[in-house]
């Protein structure tokens, strides 16, 4: 499909996105991800010191965008991560901070297929190398002598942190995740008791015996009769084990055995992320509520809890802090916000420009959580970006990947390109949504998936009964997940949409499991079904076996290099709907993966999404315009 240019007010092309800041330890500059065109990339910024404040790109010697950049203990260090030629398998490479050096070198293992950045040990690489059948190494890696130390060995784990011999390892598939910590004497101790369906899935180690007082000591697991501390290792997790929303522990384990004690917990809030400074000081922790995020200091010394700091925008992620606790780094967008790094200082709340010319997109109409409910009388909500004009119009459905991803108010390229079109975008949260709660989450795995799809069309339901859609201009779209959920949507309820558009989505659970990686494959079992055990779930569910019933023309959007998702998922489907006569188009980019990470491929879906939906959804006299 070709799309021609446009001077549409909605073209962002030359807006200038950062995010994924890392903080160099003493506090002189940091790093972080630029998306102006073509592949994102890195940037490493001095804020003092002798380099003076200035900027240089981090030159790497393989295509494709950066998607992590982490600083080593003493600063000196760069780890980036980038995905080749915009593919979802990835490489580690390690450069000097020293804006003389700028050698890049790669690090991992000869026999990985995909590197994970995980960050540094003091000065060693931390990363997880993943082999051609799924099994996984967490590995140290001497960025000097590219001499490496394996951690563990082992199918679908991942390392979370290292520090001295010691790692966290996480284990477990989708939804039921656990940590495990790796001793120096090479033992596995599950940090948390047994609790099926909970996830706990990032944490640190303390690396000083500092703390006890506020990781407990009732009686003290860590005094020998001596009154000496035994061996013991430290951690702080982020885990819903025991809860409904994820919260912080503290967790000790020591020749006694393993205790934990909460401390950091909101009612109805889930904790995102977390991140702890070198020093132990501090813990600056992100707070999700219904998609909006809260930024809040725990200080370790005392357990205490600062009032919450107002952020610049809607949502936020991605926090990197300095080893004493002075200096935070976050990325934060909103609707009419496009990512961007800021810097905070933690103990007084203030905010420094990152990006002096930074550039804000106003939009009057900010998005209405709207709060309604399924069928079945779960709750749902959802984002409303209503187009102007009164009356019921087209609208079209959008759809989240996961499907525990969460959809917040942040900022989206296609979004306002629809609504300045005069299309009225709802998203929504349907069951099996991340940010609710396990309960939410879990509602939709296997068979509860039939009860997910029937959450479109209460969706439908919400939008015709409050008189923002008009029935016969009703369209559905997603990514990933969400666009398995378009499939789905169109052809187990056909009479309510006028047209899709599915992202890079599966049409088929069976070749899914088939073709995608085995990593991918293992973890995902217990969300979808087993492809031996839940071979007839599997192919009930599956959009490609009830392509007859499709009515509406589709459009399949894909990238050439997705090894998440492959390509053929979506080719499957032009091809069975060509073969009835039906109306199917596919739109390939040949330098993307499973995301579409460069700013002119998201131009062009985004011109593309406007053309295909006002062509099908327009009718005399609305106010729908193609571009």
């Amino acid at each position: 499909m070709t799309v021609e240019a446009s001077s549409e007010p909605w073209n962002r092309q030359h807006i200038r996105f950062t995010s994924g800041a890392s903080v160099s330890p003493d506090a002189t500059g940091f790093a972080h991800i630029v998306d102006d065109g073509g592949y994102p990339w890195a940037v490493q910024r001095f804020l003092s010191g002798r380099h003076g404040s200035i900027d240089r790109r981090v030159e790497l010697p393989v295509p494709g965008p950066v998607t992590r950049i982490v600083h080593s203990a003493d600063s000196g260090w760069l780890a980036c991560q980038v995905a080749p030629h915009g593919g979802n398998r990835t490489q580690v490479w390690v450069v000097r901070t020293d804006p003389h050096d700028r050698s890049a070198r790669l690090v991992g293992w000869r026999h990985a297929v995909s590197t994970e950045l995980i960050g540094w040990d003091g000065n060693r690489v931390a990363l997880t190398a993943t082999d051609e059948e799924g099994v996984a190494e967490a590995r140290l890696v001497d960025p000097h002598t590219q001499d490496s130390v394996t951690l563990d060995r082992r199918v679908g784990s991942f390392l979370v942190d290292a520090w001295a011999g010691s790692a966290l390892l996480r284990v477990g598939p989708r939804g039921h995740r656990e940590l495990l910590l790796r001793s120096d004497d090479d033992s596995r101790i599950p940090l948390l008791p047994s609790d099926f369906g909970s996830t706990t899935d990032a944490g640190v180690i303390l690396d000083d015996h500092r703390l006890l007082g506020v990781l407990g000591q009732h009686p003290s697991p860590w005094a020998s009769s001596e009154g000496e501390p035994n061996k013991y290792v430290r951690a702080l997790v982020r885990s819903d084990n025991g809860a409904e929303f994820p919260r912080l522990l503290g967790v000790a384990v020591s020749e006694r055995g393993v205790s934990y004690r909460v401390l950091a917990e909101r009612e109805d809030f889930g904790l995102d992320e977390f991140v702890v400074s070198d020093d132990h000081s501090t813990v600056a922790m992100l707070w999700n509520y219904k998609g909006l995020s809260e930024l809040q200091i725990l200080h370790l010394t005392d357990g205490t809890l600062d009032t919450p700091i107002q952020l610049p925008g809607l949502v936020a992620s991605e926090l990197s802090i300095s080893a004493d606790g002075s200096l935070l780094a976050i990325t934060v967008e909103g609707p009419g916000m496009p990512p961007s790094v800021e810097i905070v200082d933690p103990r007084t709340g203030e905010w420094g420009p990152v990006e002096p010319a930074r550039i804000r997109i106003d939009r009057a109409d900010a998005p209405m959580l709207a709060e309604f409910t399924a069928r079945d009388g779960l709750p749902l909500t959802g984002w409303l970006y209503r187009a102007a004009g009164d009356g019921p119009g087209p609208v079209m459905l959008w759809f989240h990947g996961g499907p525990e991803d969460q959809e917040r108010p942040g900022y989206s390229d296609y979004f306002p390109a629809l609504v300045e079109a005069g299309i009225t975008v709802f998203a929504p949260n349907v069951r099996g949504s991340g940010g609710f709660g396990r309960t939410f989450m879990h509602a939709d795995d296997r068979y509860g998936r039939f009860a997910g799809i029937d959450d479109v069309a209460d969706c439908v339901r919400y939008v015709v009964d409050n008189g923002l859609a008009d029935p016969a201009r009703i369209a559905c779209a997603g990514h990933s997940y969400g666009g398995y959920l378009t499939l789905a949507a169109l052809t187990f309820h056909p009479d309510l949409f006028a047209t899709g558009i599915a992202v890079c989505g599966m049409s088929s659970l069976e070749t899914f499991y088939a073709n995608t990686e085995p990593w991918i494959a293992a973890a995902a079992y217990p969300k979808y079904g087993h492809p031996e055990h839940d071979r007839e779930l599997l192919e009930e569910l599956s959009p490609i076996h009830r392509v007859d019933d499709l009515k509406a023309p589709v459009l399949l959007v894909h990238g050439a290099n997705d090894t998440n998702v492959p390509v053929s998922e979506s080719e499957q489907v032009v091809t069975s709907v060509r073969d009835r006569g039906g109306v199917a188009e596919l739109l390939l980019f040949d330098d993307e993966g499973h995301d579409i990470v460069k700013r002119e491929n998201r131009y062009t879906l985004a011109r593309t999404m406007v053309n295909w939906l006002t062509s099908r959804l327009a009718r005399a006299g609305a106010p729908v315009s193609a571009i």
